[in-house]
């Protein structure tokens, strides 16, 4: 009676595990009609339902005794159940250690002799496990596949020891270190999955060459950061022969292109962009990467093209593309930061450098109606509306208000300057200390001055210059005397401070406000110069020299001035030094200053000034009447 009941209970067993596995294979086929709804709403609802669907199923399975005959089913659940959840948060999560280590303490189980301990962790479950799986050919293939989600979970979460230990036990070889990684992923050969067994949806050779192209990419673009550059493209050109979406194609392109750049091998370089190109619907990457390449050719034009395009390219709203139900590579890397070459730029910055590089090569128009532009995107809404800190790579807001005007003056459209000046001095004005407090700080030798102060103190320098333009001395005097004023009541900020100026382009508040000083002291020289007021100029280029002795351009003006009041003897004395000096004092000083102040200073570099220490050369050698 007993061994009836035994057999009943046996072909009930097998009865609910026929249907199980029945409704595991309908899950993973709804899964996969799911991947193919277009409407987003109804796709998503269909996925939940599948996941929920698979959870259930999972309970019920983990509910039985631990057995080899239940095993390879509630596994495969597992892995579906994991895919399909990872597949729709699109990541991983910590808590999915919890899905994988319960289950190989249900392999566990199964062995007397191998019972999971308490304190054993994941990695010494994983070891036990797979020194039993010789013992358990049936659940071989499940195992490899959750392995293989294991390898993703620790993959994306950097934990590349653990990783390496798994992929040894799985090949059986203990003698690699985690450097050995690529060949460890590239030993693993999972087994084939049986054609009778229950329906994955993904299978573990699938998830392996994904594992290898996310790890190759990753290793390559991180030896591409710290300039391991033969290294890097050999990663590189693994990870493009793998497993790639569009997405990651297009970027492991664009880091292939971005490597022979540095090796300074361009023509292989654009061939690679161009196929980045012609692979992906977001072209925003290898443009970017192209305008740098023409760049460092020195095509100009070609450059100017690829940003004009990079900034067409952000502004197209794209649908975003439904992900599929599987893990794919992108699941595997982590956002590019600001230090990484295929850190994406934003539509506005892509704006600026587009109307920074006008600038600088002299197509003022262009940059003006560029900088007009980059103005109403920052001040529309969409960004923010007055940022104090820096946006890499771009400047911060003011410093953009202020490279605007620039390019106005330099456009010839001074009134136009006037007003995005005043709107600047609008917005600092609520952050400026009252001039006494200025005077009392800086008395006492305060650094918590407001870095805002070099802005507005900027700010007035470009009206002066704009008022210059329009043939108005008494306004530039004014303008450039309102900023001289500001700058002498203003100490350096500390660097941790300084936020307006491109610090990771070594220019530091110091720099900016001895060179706004000095560019305030010319160009009201020269205005006094203009105005027949020679002894008033005097003192300013005097103090300009005082202030930067290695400025050449201010020692010419006051080489000129003494001349032409006669002051032999100290033009002289001028001269010589002049003579002694490089010009390698200023061009360090000036390195890497904000654009506008750069762009500033180059409107006062006298052009003859050669010519004219030639001349007062030959004048010395001269004889003169006794």
């Amino acid at each position: 009676m007993s061994q009836q009941i035994h057999a009943g209970s046996s072909v009930s067993h097998t009865s609910f595990l026929d249907l199980w596995r029945e409704k595991n294979d309908q899950l993973v086929r709804q899964a996969k009609v799911v991947q193919d709804t277009r409407l987003s709403l109804r796709r998503q609802q269909l996925a939940q339902d599948t996941l929920e669907g698979l959870r259930k199923l999972l309970w019920g399975l983990q509910g039985l005794p631990a057995t080899v005959p239940v095993l390879p089913l509630e596994l495969t659940v597992t892995c579906n159940f994991i895919i399909l959840r990872v597949s729709l948060a699109q990541g991983f999560t910590e808590d999915l250690a919890q899905d994988i280590q319960r289950s190989l303490k249900r392999v566990l189980e199964t062995q007397e002799h191998l019972e999971p301990r308490l304190q054993q962790g994941l990695r010494e479950l994983w070891d036990s496990v797979l020194h039993a799986s010789s013992l358990l050919p049936e659940l071989l293939s499940a195992l490899h596949l959750l392995a293989g989600l294991q390898a993703a979970l620790w993959l994306s979460t950097d934990h590349l020891g653990d990783l390496a230990m798994l992929l040894q036990t799985l090949n059986g070889s203990q003698g690699r270190t985690s450097e050995d990684l690529l060949l460890l992923f590239k030993s693993w050969n999972p087994p084939v999955e049986k054609s009778d067994g229950p329906l994955t949806l993904q299978n573990a050779q699938s998830l392996r060459a994904v594992l290898l192209t996310a790890f190759a990419y990753q290793q390559g673009l991180q030896e591409l950061i710290t300039g391991s550059l033969p290294r890097a493209l050999r990663n590189l050109h693994e990870a493009a022969s793998g497993l790639c979406t569009r997405p990651v194609l297009v970027q492991v392109y664009t880091a292939l292109g971005t490597c022979l750049r540095k090796m300074e091998n361009p023509q292989r370089a654009l061939l690679y962009l161009i196929e980045a190109l012609k692979v992906g619907t977001d072209c925003s990457l290898p443009l970017l990467e192209a305008s740098r390449l023409y760049r460092q050719l020195g095509d100009t034009s070609a450059e100017l093209e690829s940003l004009e395009l990079l900034v067409e390219a952000l502004s197209v709203t794209r649908s975003s593309k439904s992900p599929q139900l599987l893990i794919e590579a992108e699941l595997l890397l982590p956002q590019p930061d600001q230090a990484s070459p295929l850190h994406c730029v934003t539509p506005s910055q892509a704006k600026h450098l587009l109307a920074s590089r006008c600038l600088q090569i002299g197509r003022e128009e262009d940059a003006a109606e560029h900088y007009l532009d980059l103005l109403a995107l920052l001040l529309d809404g969409s960004e923010p509306r007055f940022s104090l800190l820096p946006c890499p790579p771009g400047p911060c807001v003011p410093e953009v208000f202020l490279e605007t005007a620039a390019a106005l003056i330099q456009a010839g459209r001074a009134q136009d300057a006037f007003t995005v000046c005043e709107e600047l001095l609008n917005r600092a004005s609520s952050l400026l200390p009252k001039m006494s407090q200025l005077r009392e700080g800086a008395r006492k030798g305060s650094k918590e001055l407001p870095y805002c102060q070099l802005w507005v103190s900027a700010t007035h320098l470009l009206q002066g210059q704009a008022w210059v333009h329009l043939k108005a001395p008494k306004e530039a005097v004014s303008e450039f005397s309102r900023c001289l004023e500001l700058l002498f009541c203003t100490t350096p900020e500390d660097k941790e401070q300084g936020a307006g100026f491109n610090y990771e382009q070594g220019c530091s508040s110091e720099v900016a406000l001895q060179q706004l000083r000095v560019a305030a002291l010319i160009s009201r020289g020269l205005v006094w110069v203009a105005s027949d007021q020679d002894t008033k100029a005097l003192k300013d280029f005097l103090l300009s020299v005082q202030i930067f002795p290695g400025s050449r351009d201010a020692s010419y003006y006051l080489l000129q001035t003494l001349r032409r009041l006669d002051r032999k003897d100290d033009a002289t004395a001028l001269w010589q030094r002049l003579e002694a000096q490089t010009e390698l004092t200023q061009k360090e000083a000036t390195r890497s200053l904000p654009l506008y102040l750069e762009t500033y200073l180059s409107w006062i570099h006298p052009t003859d000034c050669e010519t004219f220490l030639e001349e007062f050369r030959t004048s010395l050698l001269e004889p003169h009447d006794q």
